[in-house]
């Protein structure tokens, strides 16, 4: 999402050269101590030192970037919570080095292991940040987690050896759905290693949803304008993102459906107009809290008649929720009870 420059070669090799003469010193104690025998049964059996992991090599192509991978990545660094959260989900622990820009409480299953794990930063990192976790992949949630302005561009890091991977609702897609979701956890099982545990991880998912939509099925469509944040005008989601679908599985309408674009702008007499029943109020770090965000919707003359407002009526959920990740099936459960709470009683 972002452009700029990324890192020369030369940069990356000078951080580099430490690590490689450790790795040389640890290779040449490890052939003194095994002797000679060893080096001859690899000779007289080549294929033995090079076989590759079961199912691999794999080829995934990411936005544009095709890289194959011959074994699983092993030393992770994740830019943003829901990649992390979705290495979690399918029990890749042991291969995460580091996170980075947590911007919601974890989910409370995964929160044990998500704390065990090095956090490099409270936001996106430095591509120097990254560097010394010494990682084979970097797997960003957001577009900005390779900012090429702030010379963390994939070139940048493909240039350093480094192997990245950024989740598939930041590659210019025209529309995000569950789909999505689906296919972006079987595209890391794949490149782990994994697909079982991301089949399994992808049938739970879909079962979650399922359930929800059935609870609410045959009620009437409640009509709910998404608050993220502003003042002056409304920043709200628009009909190409994934929170508009998780809306409609929960039994509700998304008043600005209409607006050709996953988040936008909208003004104040247009929220008025559309009348919303229930406001979804997107909570995550680095803005106004949700007791702001409601004090001030609360606090307007002008939104006084919103049948949301005048009744209260509103829904939580963290950003992380309403984006390509495990969380989005969680979503769906948590609006189908703001929504349609007579259905869960």
């Amino acid at each position: 999402m972002y452009d700029g420059v990324s890192r020369p070669p030369l940069f990356t090799l000078a951080r580099r050269r430490p690590a490689l003469r450790v790795a040389a010193v640890a290779l040449a104690a490890a052939l003194l101590t095994t002797g000679c025998g060893s080096a001859q049964q690899t000779a007289e059996d080549p294929k033995a030192a090079a076989a590759p992991a079961e199912g691999f090599p794999v080829t995934v192509d990411n936005c544009g970037v095709k890289t194959t991978y011959d074994k699983p990545p092993s030393r992770v660094v994740t830019i943003h919570q829901h990649p992390a959260e979705l290495m979690l989900a399918l029990g890749l622990k042991d291969r995460m080095v580091g996170t980075a820009f947590p911007d919601s409480a974890v989910l409370p299953e995964l929160a044990e292991d998500f704390e065990a794990i090095p956090e490099l930063a409270k936001r996106e990192p430095s591509f120097e940040t990254v560097l010394e976790a010494e990682p084979d992949l970097v797997y960003g949630g957001y577009g900005s987690a390779f900012a090429e302005s702030e010379g963390r561009s994939r070139k940048a890091f493909a240039d350093a050896g480094i192997d990245t991977y950024l989740n598939r609702e930041y590659c210019d897609k025209k529309q995000v759905t569950m789909k999505d979701t689906y296919d972006e956890i079987r595209t890391v099982g794949k490149i782990f290693g994994v697909s079982g545990r991301a089949d399994k991880l992808v049938s739970d998912l879909q079962r979650r949803v399922a359930e929800a939509a059935a609870d609410v099925e045959g009620e009437s469509e409640v009509p709910v304008f998404v608050y993220d944040s502003g003042d002056k005008a409304a920043f709200t989601a628009g009909g190409k993102g994934l929170g508009t679908e998780l809306i409609r599985l929960a039994g509700g309408r998304n008043v600005f459906a209409d607006l050709d674009d996953v988040f936008g702008d909208v003004s104040w007499e247009q929220v008025v107009e559309r009348r919303p029943e229930v406001i979804a109020v997107y909570d995550y770090a680095g803005a106004d809290s949700v007791a702001q965000k409601k004090e001030f919707l609360l606090s307007q003359p002008a939104l006084a008649d919103v049948p949301a407002v005048r009744n209260k009526r509103f829904v939580v959920l963290p950003l992380t929720a309403t984006l390509v990740g495990i969380r989005s099936a969680y979503a769906v459960e948590d609006l189908a009870r703001g929504l349609h709470p007579e259905s869960f009683r």
